[in-house]
């Protein structure tokens, strides 16, 4: 009987090891398309409502409601965001081509600026040196110099890699079809699988899916929402590169306090301070009472609370989701984190729980 018992736990821990090596050969062929699958997988939640949607209208047809939300997706979503970050790119190159020409002289706007203030400002800056701005556009434009360098081989980059993305586009698109279609079935299986208690699993998994709409409409829509005003904005006031500078907004939209008053503010005091009145004005109301607004008044109705994330930690994990994952981390650095929070919240209860049953017996 020892020896079976034995036997037994030798053949359990083989099938535990043995499930461990498939589970990493199947990590590591993914991979390379692993980008495409986590996208995927968070279109097929955010979207799951719109399926459901399609599903009610074709009479419970799941193909033509899951091909139906990926048109929507490609339209509505996908092709815009190429377009936009083909504007982007266009302004970002004539911005660098534009400093190296000299054409854009930043110490000329610094003065201009300097020189608007008020010499009760003016004069202190003076003493301590902070007037004088040709050290640093020496060391900007040598930067942008470099960096010119840096985007040609970029470029050449993603041209070589031209198949590459498409082959992620199209399986992303492969993926979110069966995920929108079979993502109920699947997750069951998921949960059912884990070596964990079922409801516990099933409380995470709920609060995963929260977490994913919470961040992604809270950091990415709203973000886009701001960018896309502010653009308008520069857009009307005829200032160059909106479009970049509307991006710039939307990425310092995940800063809290400070957010997109990073960029319009300066603009704005340049414009005063160079004649443009009129523009100024605008891009200074249009930065408090609409782009700042949008923040206050979109965030409460697309998230509500169901993160419960504090904004430091929301801050911090974005930061380092994109410093360690690129554009990923936007999404995956505060989902990271709240789930830890979740986890460890759901554990509690759980430990106490036993405890309880433990005492009680």
């Amino acid at each position: 009987m020892a020896k079976d018992r034995e036997r037994d736990g030798y053949e359990h821990l083989g099938f535990v090891l043995l499930l461990g090596l498939l589970t990493a050969g199947l990590v590591f062929v993914v991979w390379p398309l692993a980008t495409s699958v986590l996208w995927a997988a968070l279109a097929a939640i955010m979207f799951q409502p719109l399926y459901q949607w399609f599903l009610a209208k074709l009479n419970g047809q799941a193909n033509r409601a899951a091909v139906a939300t990926l048109v929507f997706i490609t339209f509505a979503v996908l092709l815009p965001g190429l377009f936009i970050g083909s504007l982007v790119v266009k302004q970002a190159a004539n911005v660098v081509i534009a400093f190296q020409d000299g054409n854009l002289d930043v110490s000329d706007w610094f003065i201009d600026v300097l020189n608007a203030l008020p010499a009760q400002l003016r004069d202190p800056l003076e003493k301590l040196g902070l007037a004088d701005f040709t050290a640093l556009q020496t060391r900007a434009q040598d930067l942008l110099t470099e960096s010119a360098g840096m985007i040609a081989r970029q470029a050449v980059a993603i041209g070589g890699g031209l198949f590459g993305f498409v082959l992620s586009f199209l399986v992303g698109l492969y993926v979110t079809y069966f995920l929108l279609r079979d993502g109920k079935a699947v997750s069951n299986a998921i949960l059912r699988g884990l070596p964990l208690p079922f409801e516990i699993a099933q409380r995470l998994a709920e609060r995963f899916v929260a977490i994913v709409r919470a961040t992604i409409k809270g950091s990415v829509v709203v973000g886009l929402v701001q960018g896309a005003l502010g653009a308008i904005t520069f857009w009307i006031v005829g200032v160059q590169a909106a479009v970049l500078l509307g991006l710039l907004m939307a990425i310092f939209s995940l800063l809290p306090a400070v957010g997109t008053g990073i960029v319009w503010v300066p603009a704005a005091i340049y414009l005063l301070a160079t004649g443009s009145t009129w523009e100024g004005i605008f891009v200074t109301v249009s930065g408090l009472a609409v782009i700042g607004m949008a923040d206050n008044v979109l965030r409460p109705i697309l998230v509500g609370r169901d993160t419960g994330i504090p904004d430091w930690v929301i801050l911090i994990t974005t930061l380092g989701g994109i410093a360690t994952m690129g554009l990923s981390g936007v999404v995956l650095g505060p989902l990271l984190a709240g789930l830890f929070l979740a986890g460890w919240s759901i554990a509690q209860e759980y430990l106490l729980h036993h405890k309880n049953d433990d005492s009680e017996g």
